[in-house]
């Protein structure tokens, strides 16, 4: 079984920065794709950034609401995946959870993180 080990989260005021680290324990390269999303309550989880690791490697994708302050990168030797999360804003608050997709024979599977919170006070 996959697990994704997050750490990082916690309370920073509006315009300061945090850095999510999400740990596989698998190789980062056996999955297709590696992201972080985040969820508010009622909200729906939605996509922040994500980082492919196949064919095209180290190619990102980033929400539009995040893009010029936050940036994923990965650690090979420390097999980790990281979100760099700059110029906070309170409406980044929520938690956030790390994402792996896996694409085998025609099937997609996708293993989560326990989520971490982030807090961005105003």
């Amino acid at each position: 079984q996959v697990q994704l080990v997050e750490s990082g989260g916690g309370l920073v005021q509006a315009g300061g920065s945090l850095r999510l680290s999400c740990a596989p324990s698998g190789s980062i390269f056996s999955f297709n794709v590696m992201g972080w999303y985040r969820q508010v309550p009622g909200n729906q989880r939605e996509l922040v950034a994500t980082i492919a690791s196949g064919a095209i490697t180290g190619t990102t994708n980033y929400a539009d609401s995040v893009k010029g302050r936050f940036t994923i990168s990965r650690d090979i030797a420390k097999n980790t995946v990281y979100l760099q999360m700059t110029s906070l804003k309170p409406e980044d608050t929520a938690v956030y959870y790390c994402n792996a997709l896996r694409r085998y024979s025609g099937q997609e599977n996708n293993y989560w993180g326990q989520g971490t919170q982030v807090t961005v006070s105003s």
